[in-house]
């Protein structure tokens, strides 16, 4: 019989950390009252690629992969669809933390903690 090897692909995310108990506030226009957003799960940097959407805004980041076939490290971009507040109003070439919380939209589920560059 022939063993079957197992591939280990190490993955490294870049400034990934988990905060429990932050809270985003934003005023919800409809009814003049603030609206808190419990941060519960990852908190990535990233940036805006595209603010045209009404308080939303799509933040591009970089995730370095190990590839072992070839002993090098390959680069993936992934795009996130986050709730832009009012209060922060990120715009496109920012660099941005945003932290996941609760399903704001169908495709939403962050939103802009900060903008760390302008």
């Amino acid at each position: 019989m022939v063993e079957k090897k197992e591939k280990k692909t190490k993955e490294t995310k870049i400034k990934d950390t988990k905060i429990e108990n932050t809270k985003v506030e934003t005023k919800k226009t409809s009814e003049g009252k603030e609206k808190t957003y419990p941060i519960r799960g990852n908190i990535f940097e990233g940036k805006v690629t595209s603010a045209k959407a009404n308080k939303t805004v799509t933040v591009e980041r970089i995730i370095s992969q190990y590839a072992p076939k070839y002993e090098r490290y390959r680069k993936i971009k992934s795009k996130i669809k986050a709730h832009n507040p009012t209060s922060i109003n990120a715009k496109e070439g920012d660099i941005v933390k945003i932290g996941e919380t609760r399903k704001i939209s169908k495709t939403k589920n962050f939103i802009v903690m900060e903008i760390i560059k302008k």
